[in-house]
């Protein structure tokens, strides 16, 4: 009897174990920058399965998030990630997709020339919050907060100018006003992003890490990105995956782990990695 019992428990706990981690980002283009490429492939190098979504507005803004919320509005792309194969779906409802899975993490994010001004987080952050937990099937829900990152100097984006055009105002601009908020909101973790880019760029990589000044680069940007989610979220050390993109050296894989390990220790402060190869 005790023998069927123990069999049992191991049935439970390797279903257990084998259970995927369920992520989904409600954001923009800097999400789709972050989780729909490398990020699945570091999991299952490290034998962890992810469901990954992606609810896509390009350039949608917390307020434009909210608002969509509020009023039902079937307007997003819903790209999903399971299994290792990637569906799209069209004109979806928010409050669908939450209802989708039992996600384990929701995250959510400004837009990107907003991020680093403090007053447009409110009152849309706080009730879109609200509404993300309400409507949630899980009740050990996690939420999350994806930091992103500072434009390239040299960017063209209109919106560079709320920073003078400077990118080390825009990124300091970002990490005062995602503190203010996790002061002020029950966020679980924050996924800094952000910081990762800024660590990188102060090695050999450079300010190279944007394909068009502020979307990141499809290779190295991306994986530098995913390696910081996949650490913020699992808590494992993504020094440790064996994985990197086909179109990256091991050299530029091991700063890009270094950059995201550093910011996952101290996500407000950038890590200088000028030794680094």
């Amino acid at each position: 009897m005790r023998r069927i019992s123990f069999i049992f428990l191991l049935i439970f706990l390797q279903s257990v174990a084998a259970a995927p981690l369920k992520i989904l980002a409600i954001g923009n283009s800097f999400s789709e920058d972050a989780v729909e490429n490398y990020l699945y492939d570091i999991g299952k190098d490290k034998n962890i399965e992810f469901v990954i979504g992606n609810l896509f507005i390009g350039g949608c803004s917390l307020e434009a998030h909210w608002n969509n919320a509020m009023h039902g509005n079937a307007v997003y792309q819903y790209r999903k990630i399971e299994n290792g194969s990637r569906t799209v779906d069209n004109a979806v409802r928010l409050e669908t997709v939450l209802q989708d899975e039992n996600w384990d993490y929701i995250t959510i994010q400004q837009v990107s020339y907003k991020a680093g001004i403090q007053s447009s987080y409110y009152p849309y952050m706080v009730e879109l919050l609200r509404y993300i937990r309400q409507r949630s099937k899980n009740p050990n829900l996690k939420v999350g907060f994806h930091m992103i990152w500072a434009y390239q100097q040299n960017s063209q984006h209109s919106g560079f100018i709320h920073y003078e055009n400077n990118q080390y105002k825009m990124y300091q601009a970002i990490v005062d006003a995602v503190n203010q908020i996790v002061a002020d909101s029950a966020i679980s973790v924050v996924i800094p992003s952000g910081t990762a880019i800024q660590n990188a760029r102060t090695s050999s990589l450079g300010d190279k890490l944007c394909r068009d000044g502020y979307h990141l680069d499809l290779n190295i940007g991306r994986y530098i990105a995913a390696c910081t989610w996949f650490e913020a979220i699992t808590g494992i050390d993504v020094t440790t995956t064996s994985f990197r993109p086909a179109n990256i050296s091991e050299s530029e894989a091991h700063i890009a782990r270094q950059a995201a390990h550093f910011a996952v220790k101290c996500p407000f402060l950038i890590s200088s990695m000028a030794g680094g190869e």
